[in-house]
């Protein structure tokens, strides 16, 4: 794990979905303690509610914000400006901006505010303390302090050019949805051959813990299919049905191909 480059408190702005898992991550794990933790969000949200309940600071006065040594923005693309700009006066020059957005090139950021920033893109099982999250930054510092505060929450993967940012966000980032989509389109496909809807959407509910347990063993893909796939068996005969007709090669690559576009246009 990398020791940690947060010399003050973190600063969390915006605490919608993502922003709320990455708070319940450092809150579970421990990464950042509650008294380190700032929460500015506009609405009233569980998690932020929860935070503060531990001793987290919820919508504080500016003032204390120049204490802080990061501040992690987890806004909407398109409302970053108007969620960051104002607070610029209030921050200390040296405070490392950590982008969740989609989108948002780093160059944008930087020169609008004169702060170093680095990218992140999480999955939300940073929640659980089991999500992956891809990290570009310019300067060292920057990405040493993305690493502190994920490391602990995330399997950290560093890219070596900002530009693999939207591809890394529709890879991990969108892709859950994605695997969730195909495996309620098994639970569909079973029910067709009979099975009723309870019991197909535990089974193909069970089925993504099951990859997920064996994910977790780090070992290759292609092993892990291999595991399970022997040779003449029914799950080599469903593999080859896929193959042969390329319908899944095809889905997985318009998924990321149109992700990524989306990204493009949320930086416009």
């Amino acid at each position: 794990m990398c020791e940690s480059a947060q010399t003050g408190p973190v600063i969390l702005l915006g605490c919608g979905r993502l922003g709320s898992a990455v708070l319940e991550g450092w809150l579970n794990t421990g990464a950042v303690v509650p008294k380190n933790i700032i929460v500015l969000t506009p609405s009233t949200k569980p998690m932020a509610e929860d935070a503060a309940a531990r001793g987290a600071r919820l919508n504080p006065p500016v003032g204390d914000l120049a204490e802080a040594s990061a501040l992690v923005i987890a806004v909407k693309p398109a409302k970053w400006r108007d969620a960051l700009l104002p607070l610029l006066p209030h921050l200390a020059a040296d405070v490392a901006l950590v982008s969740a957005m989609a989108g948002v090139k780093a160059d944008d950021i930087a020169m609008a505010t004169n702060r170093a920033v680095v990218r992140v893109m999480p999955t939300t099982a940073v929640a659980q303390a089991s999500g992956v999250a891809a990290v570009w930054a310019e300067r060292e510092h920057t990405r040493a302090v993305a690493h502190s505060l994920f490391e602990p929450l995330a399997d950290v993967v560093d890219l070596a050019d900002e530009d693999q940012m939207d591809a890394a966000t529709a890879v991990a980032g969108s892709a859950p949805a994605f695997i969730y989509a195909f495996a309620r389109a098994l639970a569909r496909a079973g029910e067709a051959r009979g099975l009723s809807p309870d019991a197909a959407a535990r089974l193909a509910t069970g089925a993504l813990r099951s990859a997920g347990a064996g994910a977790g063993t780090g070992a290759p893909l292609s092993d892990l299919i291999a595991r399970i796939a022997s040779p003449g068996g029914t799950t080599q005969a469903g593999l080859e049905a896929m193959g042969a007709t390329g319908d899944l090669d095809r889905a997985a690559e318009a998924a990321v191909k149109f992700a990524v576009y989306r990204a493009g246009e949320l930086s416009a």
